[in-house]
């Protein structure tokens, strides 16, 4: 049976990793690939922001495990400690001794061979083979390869594999600044922006198309105009345009959600209710629509604050708050009495607007018989009084 390992730190395992091994298994016709995510990489230094080793291990599984014949190993994060290739042959040539095993490596990989440890020991117990990607180095692997026979004796093979165009470190630095979509597969990216591995943040194309799949159709023209006019306002105001289009964007995306649905998303993201809100779908949407987008798309605190508060607002807002709390009341497809006022108040006195906006609000609730929140109040007060006390 041949057995072929691919092994590496896969931080984070991305779709040049799944081309490689790809290619691989066309070349070698393994009948088992393992991927083998290394628990501590002996010759380079983890990135500051690299997750735990078990968090690498369940994005390999989610990257790979899919694959037809590949199967994602945890042998070198069960033996921790540094991962030496030249002891998992070995731990890999006791568990399968009738087994032919070959083991995968990059062209700057063979060229350090004899850095390793116990490079004699590797080329002894299994074939290697080495992902030739068109590099400038590849030129020198023909020579170092024969050296290496010479020296070692083994057997070495070359794979010819496609250009990729990002390295792990190009791609973590990418995410960091809301790239690197392209560069991923759907549940890796999903997973990644979730847990907020590498600092990431996600792209706003893709919590876009997230946010339509949790919208009412005719809700989708809303949300684009709400991020549309927080961006405006965000740089009207000096504010994080990234964090304004985000917040907007997720803003609405449990208002669709029936009132025992909003029920079971406070149960599952453990949030108290007030009794005050009970049967107030649009307050509560805004408490649910926070936790969500915190705890699945992985934004910052910030944006989740701003959606916490931007149905009913509350005194003493940060400048987040009010933009997403104006954005939504005053974006382009909004046509009511006063709009055109409020609009323009929004880009010359953003306190005053909250002013105006939350006694608008009031006023419509009243003329409703609807109760008015005490938050509302209690924000409608605050910025009343700031007003007075700049006058």
């Amino acid at each position: 049976m041949r057995r072929v390992v691919y092994g590496g730190t896969f931080n984070p395992p991305h779709l040049g990793h799944i081309q490689a091994v790809c290619s691989v298994s066309n070349a070698l016709k393994p009948d088992k690939l393992l991927i083998m995510p290394t628990f501590l990489a002996p010759h380079k230094e983890m990135s500051g922001d690299t997750p735990p080793p078990e968090e690498r291990m369940e994005l390999c599984r989610l990257a790979f495990g899919e694959l037809p014949g590949v199967e994602v190993s945890d042998l070198e994060m069960r033996r921790t400690g540094k991962s030496y290739t030249s002891d998992t042959i070995l731990e890999l040539k006791a568990m399968y001794p009738g087994d032919e095993l070959m083991f995968v490596m990059g062209t700057d990989m063979i060229l350090s061979l004899e850095t390793w440890h116990a490079p004699e020991v590797i080329l002894e117990n299994a074939a290697l083979a080495v992902l030739l990607r068109g590099d400038p180095a590849d030129g020198q692997v023909p020579t170092h390869i024969e050296h290496l026979k010479q020296r070692y004796g083994g057997t070495i093979t070359l794979v010819e594999a496609p250009v990729y165009p990002a390295s792990s470190t190009e791609l973590r630095e990418a995410l960091k600044r809301a790239g690197g979509l392209e560069l991923l597969s759907d549940e890796v990216y999903a997973r990644i922006i979730k847990r907020r591995d590498y600092g990431a943040k996600a792209a706003l194309s893709w919590l876009r198309e997230r946010a339509a799949e949790l919208l009412a159709p005719k809700r989708v023209p809303h949300v684009l105009g709400c991020e549309e006019e927080a961006v405006r306002l965000a740089r009207r105001w000096g504010a994080d345009e990234y964090e304004a289009a985000a917040a907007a964007i997720l803003h609405d995306i449990t208002k669709k959600c029936s009132f025992d649905e909003q029920l079971l998303l406070c149960d599952k993201y453990g949030m108290i209710i007030d009794t005050s809100i009970i049967g107030m779908d649009k307050a509560l949407h805004q408490m649910t629509g926070a936790a969500v987008a915190y705890g699945e798309f992985g934004v910052s605190e910030a944006v989740r604050d701003a959606i916490r508060w931007h149905t009913t607002g509350r005194a003493d807002m940060s400048l987040l708050e009010k933009i997403i709390y104006l954005a939504d009341y005053i974006e382009p497809t909004r046509c009511f009495d006063g709009v055109e006022t409020l609009r323009k108040l929004c880009y010359e006195d953003i306190d005053s607007a909250m002013e105006l906006g939350l006694r608008m609000t009031m006023d419509d609730l009243a003329a409703k018989g609807v109760p008015v929140l005490e938050i509302s109040a209690q924000a409608y007060s605050w910025f009343k009084n700031r007003r007075g006390e700049s006058s």
